[in-house]
C-alpha cells in the first residue's frame, strides 16, 4: 500500500523537523552558490543565519517566472555545467524556453518521487504502462517513465499521437494504465469508439492524467468512456517536473512529497500565508535540488491545503484541485472566472461532449463572450434544429446563474474543434486586437 510508509504516514511533528533541516541547508546552499539568492536574500535583509525552522520560510522573498526569463539561461544554476546530466524546458513567452536542470543526484530523486507517486496512484509492478505525454523537453513523459521503472513495471513509451497506433499497443500488449493528458484520454476514447471495440475487451484499469486541468465532471466522462479509474497529478517544470503530488484512489486530494516540496498558499493580492482551508495561490519550495534550488516560487495556481490524515492511511499534507491559474484567470466586465468552470457547467448537460472552445472580443467597447460546444453524435444527428437552440440557451442560463454574465452559446458539430495530442487550448482572447 505505501512505497516508503515511514515518509507517507510521518506525523507532523517529525515531518516539520525534517523540513526544517533540509530548508536550513537548502537556504545556506543557494546563498553560497547562485548570486541571484544571495543579492535577493541580502535585499530582503536575510541571512542562512537566520533561518532555524520550516517557520521561517516567511522570512524569506519570493521568485516568480520572470525570475528564471531573466536569468536565463545558467543564472539559477547552482553546479558547474559538467554535472548536470539533463535538462528540460518548458516554453518561453519570449521565444526562449525555461529551462531547468539535474544532477545525477536531482535524477535519483525524481525517479523516487515519481515512484512513490505511481505506488500511491495504484501502479504495481505488475503493469504494463502505456506513456502517452509527448516525449519531448517538457518533463511529463520522463517523469512517469522514471517512476514506472522505478516500481518495476512495463513501460510502453509511445508518446502522443497516432491514437490508432495507440489502441492497437493497449490490445497487443494488455495495457493497463494509461498516462496523458485528460483531452487526449477523451481523444483516445473518441477513437475507441468510432473504431468499434468494446472498451471492455482493453485491459485499462486506470488513468494518470496531468499537465491540465481535469474537473470532476471531465473526470467522470473519462472514467466512463474507458472504464478506469482516472486520477491526477501535479507538477511543475520548474520544480523538477511531475513527482510533486498525486491523487490517491480515495480522490481526497493531492498527496504532496513534502519531503522534497514544501507547501504554502498565499493570498495573491497581500502575499501573506493562508491558514489551512482557505484558497490561495499555491507556492512551493524545493528542499533537495541540487541543480536549480527553488525558493518559495509562485506557481498561480489557485488552490488549499488541508492536513488531516487521509483515507488511505498517508498523513502527507494534500493541496485540493487547481481551481485555476491567477494568470489564467479572465475578467469579462468586472467578473472574474476560469475556463474550467465553464467546463464543468458543460458537462452537467448530457447533449454535449466536453470539447469547447471559448472566444473573448470587443462589441461596442464592451467585453464579449462566445463559446463553441461540441454535442454528441446521436444528438446532432437526430435533434431539429430548435433544439439544439434550446440547448443553447439552457447553457447560457446556466453559466449566468452560476458565473454571473451572459456567454453567447453555440453548439457545433462533432468532432469540428481541433483536438490537441497535449495541452488543449481552450481560450482565444482577441479584445486587445478589437480594441
Amino acid at each position: 500500500m505505501f512505497w516508503n510508509e515511514r515518509i507517507e504516514r510521518l506525523p507532523r511533528d517529525e515531518m516539520a523537523r525534517l523540513q526544517s533541516e533540509r530548508l536550513k541547508g537548502i537556504v545556506r546552499y543557494a546563498y553560497e552558490r547562485v548570486p541571484f539568492y544571495r543579492r535577493r536574500f541580502d535585499e530582503a535583509g536575510v541571512h542562512p543565519d537566520q533561518i532555524k525552522s520550516i517557520e521561517d520560510i516567511e522570512r524569506l522573498p519570493f521568485m516568480t517566472k520572470s525570475d528564471l526569463r531573466e536569468n536565463y539561461p545558467w543564472g539559477l544554476c547552482a553546479v558547474e555545467p559538467s554535472e548536470i546530466v539533463r535538462l528540460h524546458a518548458s516554453s518561453g513567452t519570449t521565444g526562449k524556453p525555461t529551462p531547468t536542470f539535474y544532477t545525477r543526484r536531482d535524477m535519483e530523486n525524481w525517479a523516487e518521487c515519481m515512484a512513490r507517486n505511481l505506488y500511491t496512484a495504484g501502479v504495481r509492478r505488475t503493469d504494463v504502462c502505456q506513456i502517452a505525454f509527448r516525449y519531448s523537453l517538457f518533463t511529463g513523459a520522463f517523469g512517469h517513465h522514471l517512476g514506472a521503472e522505478r516500481i518495476g513495471a512495463m513501460v510502453i513509451p509511445t508518446s502522443s499521437g497516432q491514437t490508432e497506433r495507440q489502441i492497437m499497443m493497449m490490445q497487443d500488449f494488455g495495457t493497463t494504465v494509461l498516462h496523458c493528458t485528460p483531452s487526449y484520454a477523451i481523444v483516445v476514447a473518441e477513437k475507441v469508439q468510432e473504431m468499434g471495440i468494446p472498451r471492455e475487451s482493453l485491459s485499462l484499469r486506470l488513468g494518470i492524467h496531468g499537465a491540465e486541468p481535469m474537473s470532476e465532471e471531465l473526470r467522470k466522462e473519462v472514467e466512463e468512456k474507458l472504464g478506469i479509474t482516472a486520477l491526477r497529478d501535479y507538477g511543475l517544470t520548474e520544480l523538477g517536473g511531475p513527482g510533486v503530488s498525486i491523487e490517491c484512489p480515495e480522490k481526497a486530494g493531492f498527496h504532496i512529497n513534502e519531503d522534497y516540496f514544501y507547501p504554502e498558499v498565499i493570498d495573491p493580492e497581500t502575499l501573506k500565508p493562508l491558514p489551512l482551508g482557505e484558497v490561495g495561490e499555491l507556492v512551493f519550495t524545493t528542499l533537495t535540488r541540487e541543480a536549480v534550488p527553488i525558493i518559495r516560487f509562485r506557481t498561480r495556481d489557485i488552490t488549499y491545503l488541508e492536513a488531516a490524515e487521509c483515507g488511505c492511511g498517508r498523513t502527507l499534507i494534500r493541496h485540493g484541485p487547481i481551481l485555476g491559474r491567477t494568470d489564467d484567470m479572465l475578467i469579462v466586465s468586472g467578473v472574474n472566472f476560469f475556463p474550467s468552470q465553464l467546463e464543468s457547467v458543460l458537462l452537467s448537460f448530457k447533449e454535449v461532449e466536453p470539447h469547447y472552445l471559448i472566444r473573448l472580443t470587443k462589441r461596442d467597447r464592451r467585453d464579449h463572450v462566445s463559446a463553441q460546444v461540441e454535442t454528441r453524435p446521436d444528438f446532432w444527428r437526430e435533434a431539429p434544429e430548435e433544439k439544439k437552440e434550446e440547448l443553447c440557451r439552457r447553457i447560457e442560463a446556466k453559466v449566468k446563474d452560476l458565473i454571473g454574465f451572459r456567454m453567447e452559446v453555440e453548439v457545433v458539430e462533432p468532432y469540428s474543434i481541433p483536438r490537441s495530442e497535449g495541452k488543449s487550448k481552450r481560450v482565444i482572447d482577441e479584445r486587445s486586437r478589437d480594441a
